[in-house]
């Protein structure tokens, strides 16, 4: 049995390797959980039917192997799926800054609107969502902003196990009060939306302050070294993103994929130019216009989604390469080579177990 098997966490959800793999394509999910971990979809940019859709196929093709979807609950949404209302509210300074894009890049006009404009990031389309994710068989709710202790009651009354991510020890307050099962504390490393203290600093805290609930380690996890550094922590297993996207089940766009494979750690960087909110991606002309002393600044989630999201869209629809981006982590740059998931858990796990039977050697020694 691996050593990896052996923590709380993998034992409680039978699984054999405590690595969560974070993705928002399913076939990522069912690997993962094929590979002996875990798998949590990102479901949070999909409406209710296509969140019941999702998890309706992952289970078929997981069979009684666990999984999760993760959402993103923040607060001081509005309260209503109303675009309208929103779009009147975007400042004519950004929505010009918005065409100047349009224009320098020669950007065509979306035929639909983008991800982040196809809703209103709301009260209302939380409550759907999470509505769904109750009705279904799911094993697990990950909470990625916000940790609403209502919806904790209800997740766990409905015997899913509650996740919630932290990126500081004032967030993994709201969630111990929460009640919440797990605890993933993610570093400043880390791409997606992440918070200003370094998964070193971190992980250590969390743990001392998490008591019994489990903690999680992310932020810069990208090989089984960093795994086995995680156990070191005080961690009972890893919260992965990053290295998903460039597996092939991931379907990664050949042109982000590329910018993705020649990455290296320092070609991060945090903006706030998609959402509103912090989010770590690869660096790219996105960024750097936003990071302009003639850019606005970038207005609140979910003013933000809709000023820029069928943009984005767009960015995508039309291949616009200097504008197209990705989340990512700083350990994008231990990944320069396109690869699977299956190759990447057995690799991580061999060398966990590697780095973790030297150390234990130099007890001996």
């Amino acid at each position: 049995m691996s050593i990896l098997s052996r923590t709380p966490v993998a034992r409680d959800l039978g699984i054999q390797y405590p690595i969560f793999a974070f993705a928002h394509h399913q076939d990522v999910i069912v690997e993962a959980c094929k590979a002996g971990g875990i798998g949590i979809y990102g479901g949070t940019r999909k409406t209710p039917e296509e969140i019941r859709e999702v998890l309706r196929e992952i289970r078929e093709r997981v069979g009684d192997r666990p999984f999760g979807i993760d959402l993103v609950i923040p607060r001081g949404m509005p309260e209503h799926n109303d675009r309208e209302a929103i779009e009147a509210e975007l400042p004519a300074e950004h929505r010009a800054f918005v065409e100047y894009l349009y224009k320098k890049y020669n950007v065509g006009r979306p035929t639909k609107p983008g991800a982040r404009s196809r809703f209103v990031r709301s009260e209302e389309m939380a409550r759907r969502q999470v509505e769904v994710v109750l009705e279904s068989d799911v094993d697990i709710l990950a909470l990625g902003i916000g940790t609403p202790k209502e919806v904790v009651q209800q997740a766990k009354a409905a015997g899913k196990k509650v996740v919630s991510l932290v990126g500081s020890p004032r967030n993994a307050r709201y969630a111990i009060d929460a009640g919440v099962d797990i605890i993933v504390a993610q570093g400043y490393d880390a791409g997606g939306h992440t918070g200003q203290i370094g998964t070193f600093s971190l992980v250590p805290s969390i743990v001392e302050m998490a008591g019994d609930i489990p903690v999680l380690a992310a932020g810069g996890v990208a090989t089984g070294r960093h795994v086995a550094a995680a156990l070191a922590l005080g961690a009972q297993g890893v919260w992965v993103g990053t290295a998903w996207l460039t597996t092939k089940e991931n379907h990664t766009d050949p042109l982000i994929l590329a910018k993705l494979l020649r990455a290296k750690h320092e070609d991060t960087v945090i903006s706030r130019a998609d959402s509103g909110k912090t989010l770590r991606q690869i660096r790219t002309a996105w960024s750097e216009e936003w990071e302009q002393p003639e850019a606005p600044t970038p207005l609140r989630m979910p003013y933000q989604d809709i000023l820029v999201g069928d943009l984005l869209g767009a960015i995508d629809e039309y291949k616009v390469e200097p504008l197209m981006h990705s989340p990512a982590g700083q350990g994008i740059g231990y990944l320069n080579a396109e690869t699977t998931v299956a190759d990447i858990y057995a690799q991580w796990v061999r060398e966990a177990e590697e780095t973790l039977a030297a150390v234990a050697g130099l007890r001996e020694a």
